[in-house]
């Protein structure tokens, strides 16, 4: 991985204000349709749009094709170690857990499926975590 810029990511510009706030009022929003229809708010946030607003953003941005690819296809890979938490969480949930240790639970189980999936992924030649 490259030195991050820490000046450039710390650099606040009026257009990241609006990015911003036209990103959370998206989660605010699938956050208040959550009150009156989880399984609506369930299938929102299950749409990848912080991905694709992530994407309009790099465009904007003048990010190359090949790094918006790359952020495409690294967001497939990370995305599938997540997976099992949406099974076993409410699984936790349904037997008895309470919900932040069933929250602790699966951010650890998440982050072993991540490295496990680095891991197996090297083995064929796809690097998630490039040194």
């Amino acid at each position: 991985m490259s030195r991050i810029p820490w000046e450039k990511v710390l650099a606040v510009t009026p257009f990241d204000i609006f990015k911003l706030f036209l990103t959370a009022a998206i989660i605010l929003f699938v956050n208040k349709i959550q009150i009156f229809n989880d399984r609506l708010s369930a299938l929102l946030i299950a749409l990848p749009l912080t991905s694709v607003l992530a994407m309009i953003w790099m465009h904007h941005g003048g990010q190359s094709s090949e790094r918006i690819a790359n952020h495409a296809g690294g967001t497939f890979w990370f995305v599938l170690p997540t997976l099992p938490m949406f099974l076993i969480m409410p699984w936790m949930l349904r037997h008895g857990w309470t919900f932040w240790p069933t929250l602790l639970a699966n951010c650890l189980l998440t982050a072993g499926f991540f490295w496990l999936t680095v891991f197996v992924l090297r083995r064929f030649g796809i690097d998630l975590m490039p040194k």
